[in-house]
């Protein structure tokens, strides 16, 4: 686990564009049991998170269509939630950071780790904002 103090700063740059902190399994249920289209972010303190993968959902919320929903579980830090989402997200392995875009509480699309590390940002965003023209 690592330290609020340390992960405080990567939190806020997701919940103040309106991401909503998820922190148990309770939590991941109802925020995937709503309808609509809902985004899971699973955030990380890894450089990739920080360069590529927060970045890119931020530039991917401009765009006409949008998610209805912004949720965000930390990896390393919110145990509970983050293997709840995880579970959600199967048959993909777990990886972190990663992003998921559920419609109607099902999984209709995913960017995995390894479609994150060492792409920019703005790569990450126009995958993000194809599946948001398709879904939302």
């Amino acid at each position: 686990m690592y330290p609020a103090e340390l992960v405080k700063p990567m939190r806020e740059e997701l919940t103040r564009i309106g991401f909503q902190e998820l922190f148990t399994t309770e939590d991941v249920t109802n925020a995937l049991e709503k309808s609509g289209t809902t985004l899971v972010v699973v955030n990380s303190v890894c450089g990739c998170a920080a360069a590529n993968a927060r970045p890119g959902v931020y530039f991917s919320l401009e765009n006409p269509k949008t998610p209805d929903h912004l949720v965000t579980v930390f990896a390393g830090v919110d145990a509970e939630s983050t293997l709840a989402a995880r579970n959600r997200m199967v048959p993909f392995p777990p990886s972190s950071p990663s992003i998921a875009l559920f419609k109607d509480g099902e999984l209709v699309h995913m960017v995995e780790r390894h479609h994150i590390e060492g792409r920019p940002a703005e790569l990450i965003a126009e995958n993000l904002k194809a599946a948001y023209d398709d879904h939302c």
